[in-house]
């Protein structure tokens, strides 16, 4: 499967996925970062892994739609079967996604449909839930409403701020991402009635408990 990975940042999870793709079998290839900012920092982790990148800056095109075009056009020119979005900071049009049906994934910092949007480790503390965590889904035209891959979870500990609690679910994405896209690349990931289903996994342990049951 060949992969283009969106950014607009740092990049972390772009790297995440760049070293699960160096490592012999596994099916995905990326052939492509693409970033709407040309100081995006996960520039650099692909140069450092041989892949090509470009920048397609959104502020150089008069609209969306002229945006999208020429992502459009720069994904065409890769050959590539899979977008995974990775820290890309634009909300996709409706067209652009129906374009790419199903061929759009994202890594959302939250336990979907659990705070969808920005700022989720904040609204998190806020709910005051005991588990928070990451969310590896199918872009849809609702921001953050697709079917729902995978998901990992973290425990909210006492005394945790954003920052802390932001650390830790961004360990859990840089695990759950590259197995998710691996599930993908290995065709184990079915859509029936707007729920994906994966095939031949395990399943989980029946349940997570916060606090801990030896409390």
């Amino acid at each position: 499967m060949k992969v283009a990975v969106l950014i607009s940042g740092r990049g972390s999870n772009l790297r995440s996925l760049l070293e699960a793709a160096a490592e012999p079998g596994y099916p995905a290839e990326i052939v492509c970062v693409i970033a709407n900012r040309p100081d995006a920092g996960g520039l650099d982790h692909a140069a450092a892994f041989g892949i090509a990148s470009q920048v397609v800056d959104h502020k150089s095109y008069a609209d969306r739609a002229a945006f999208e075009a020429a992502l459009t056009e720069a994904l065409d020119g890769a050959g590539i079967d899979l977008i995974c979005l990775a820290g890309f900071m634009r909300v996709l049009s409706g067209a652009f996604v129906r374009r790419w049906k199903n061929r759009i994934v994202n890594i959302h910092p939250s336990l979907l449909p659990l705070f969808p949007g920005l700022d989720t480790h904040a609204r998190a503390l806020a709910a005051g839930v005991k588990l928070h965590g990451c969310s590896v889904h199918f872009v849809n035209e609702t921001v953050d409403g697709g079917a729902i891959i995978g998901q990992a979870a973290v425990a909210v500990q006492t005394g945790d701020d954003a920052e802390s609690l932001a650390a830790r679910v961004l360990e859990a994405e840089h695990r759950l991402y590259p197995l998710c896209l691996r599930l993908l690349a290995e065709d184990r990931v079915r859509l029936d009635d707007g729920q994906a289903r994966i095939e031949g996994t395990p399943e989980a342990g029946s349940a997570l408990f916060s606090p801990d049951l030896s409390a």
